[in-house]
């Protein structure tokens, strides 16, 4: 069973010198190293954080706050966008990504800080955004539920997106913020067929899993929706009405849908993927890729980076949005969150954003 999305390690951006070993992406193959990727051990770091919420203005993403308990993904998610922001560390975006994470086990000393800060402007903070909160490492290591029992301490907003079904076992808490008008989820959703599931993010939950979180989580009054991302042209465009079918039947309420996006490594990662699952298609799929972005594989200009432009984009965009529509699916990027109940634990209330 394939449980690791990639072999390659492609070389790190952000090193000045490359060796023969390093050149040779593909060196988890080397019969004289005798790895396979599918049995290679995660290796976990645990790092001390120096701050936690991370701030953007980005005009295409609708949060300015977000908290990654982890860097790196065990989901192994071939198409992550994150992959990339591995090469900061010193580490490649192929395998490593997957293999090598780091956890900082003081995020939720460091977000009470942040938060009792007489500047702080509270304002919904996004969790688990670059890499998944609820990804495997959180069973053990749960810096993901301490983050989320601060918030609720603080009564603060938080909206959370994810694959991991280990999200259904923070519910008691989930329900308790919702019931506040504190807290959204949005469950990414890409597939319902296991066997791209299991090639394009193997280790991530199955779609009926997916689906009864959404249901679960709906059922405890919790607002949930969707992320249909990315669409991947002639890999799962097909199933873009089918996922909404079925997302709403489960009880979601909102969806939204992103764009297969390739930066930096992702590119060489991504067609490697194409040409080992796909072959007789990759070359249409990156074809309809460069047609999106402008004759590039990739375009990161706010405003295109989340759907590309042209024909394609705009079809995808309306057979999206009138499916949703005819099933009642809010179409807004997310849902409205309350400011207003915030208190630090001795009862202060602070200004809004």
């Amino acid at each position: 069973m394939k449980t690791r999305a990639t072999a390659l390690n492609p070389h790190n951006r952000f090193q000045p010198i490359v060796t023969d070993r390093e050149a040779d992406h593909d060196w988890y193959h080397d019969p004289e190293d005798d790895l396979n990727p599918d049995t290679l051990a995660t290796e976990v770091v645990l790092e001390t954080a120096k701050s936690i919420i991370s701030r953007n203005t980005s005009p295409d993403v609708p949060f300015d706050q977000s908290i990654n308990p982890y860097r790196g993904c065990e989901h192994a998610c071939i198409y992550c966008f994150a992959r990339p922001t591995h090469a900061y560390w010193d580490m490649s975006p192929g395998l490593d990504f997957e293999t090598r994470l780091i956890a900082k086990p003081n995020a939720a000393a460091r977000l009470r800080e942040e938060l009792d800060r007489p500047g702080y402007r509270v304002s919904p903070i996004a969790l688990g955004v670059n890499t998944d909160a609820y990804q495997p490492l959180e069973r053990d290591q749960r810096i993901t539920r301490q983050v989320l029992e601060v918030l609720a301490e603080y009564r603060h907003p938080v909206s959370i997106i994810t694959k991991g079904a280990l999200i259904l076992r923070d519910l008691d808490l989930l329900r308790e913020m919702a019931s506040d008008g504190l807290c959204s989820v949005r469950i990414s959703l890409t597939s319902l067929s296991n066997d791209l599931k299991r090639r394009m993010e193997p280790r991530t939950a199955a779609p009926a899993t997916r689906l009864k979180m959404i249901r679960q989580l709906s059922e405890a009054g919790i607002p949930t929706g969707i992320i249909l991302g990315p669409v991947i042209p002639f890999i799962n465009d097909h199933e873009i009405e089918a996922i909404l079918e079925a997302a709403a039947e489960a009880g979601a309420t909102r969806a939204s849908w992103i764009m297969l996006r390739l930066p930096h490594e992702l590119d060489e990662l991504f067609q490697d993927w194409l040409q080992r699952h796909f072959p007789q298609r990759a070359e249409h799929v990156m074809n309809r890729m460069r047609d999106l972005r402008g004759g590039k594989s990739y375009d990161a200009t706010f405003g295109r980076r989340m759907t590309g432009t042209g024909p394609y984009s705009d079809l995808i965009r309306q057979r999206f949005t009138k499916k949703a529509r005819r099933l009642g699916l809010n179409l807004h990027a997310e849902e409205p969150l309350r400011g207003d109940l915030f208190r630090r634990p001795g009862g202060e209330q602070i200004p809004l954003w």
